[in-house]
C-alpha cells in the first residue's frame, strides 16, 4: 500500500458528508467515490500540468475550498477536488510533490506542449 501523505474527504457546509475520498502518496493522487459501487482513480502527480485554487465567499465561510486539477491522465484529465479543507496549503503540498515527482521521472513541461502526444512511458525515463 502507498504510503499517504494527505487524505480528506469532499465537505458540505464544512463537514465531511460525502462518500467522496481524496487521497495522496508520494507519486500518486486517488479519488474515490460511490457508497455500494465504489470508483477509484489515480493519476500520476508527474502528469499534473496545472493546479488552480477556487475559494467561493461560501467556502471561505466554511472554511474549505476546491482545487482545478489540469493533468494528461486519459481517465480523469481535468477534475477538481472538490470542498476541502485547508485548500491553500493541500495545493501548495500537491505542486511540492508535482515538481519532486516530474524531476524523479526526469520529466518536464516542455514535453507537453505537442498537443496530441501519447503520454505513457513505461520506463518513465522522461523520453517519448
Amino acid at each position: 500500500m502507498a504510503n499517504i501523505l494527505w487524505h480528506d474527504r469532499k465537505r458540505h457546509f464544512g463537514l465531511p458528508l460525502s462518500f467522496t475520498k481524496y487521497s495522496m502518496s508520494e507519486d500518486r493522487f486517488f479519488v474515490e467515490t460511490g457508497f455500494l459501487n465504489l470508483e477509484q482513480n489515480e493519476v500520476r502527480l508527474y502528469r499534473i500540468l496545472d493546479l488552480q485554487l477556487k475559494r467561493s465567499f461560501g467556502q471561505r465561510i466554511f472554511g474549505v475550498g476546491s482545487i482545478l486539477v489540469t493533468s494528461s491522465d486519459k481517465s480523469l484529465g481535468t477534475f477538481e477536488i472538490k470542498n476541502v479543507k485547508n485548500s491553500a496549503n493541500v495545493k501548495e503540498m500537491l505542486s511540492v510533490q508535482v515538481e519532486q515527482q516530474r524531476k524523479a521521472n526526469r520529466v518536464s513541461s516542455r514535453e507537453y506542449m505537442g498537443g496530441d502526444v501519447d503520454f505513457d512511458d513505461d520506463n518513465h525515463d522522461g523520453e517519448l
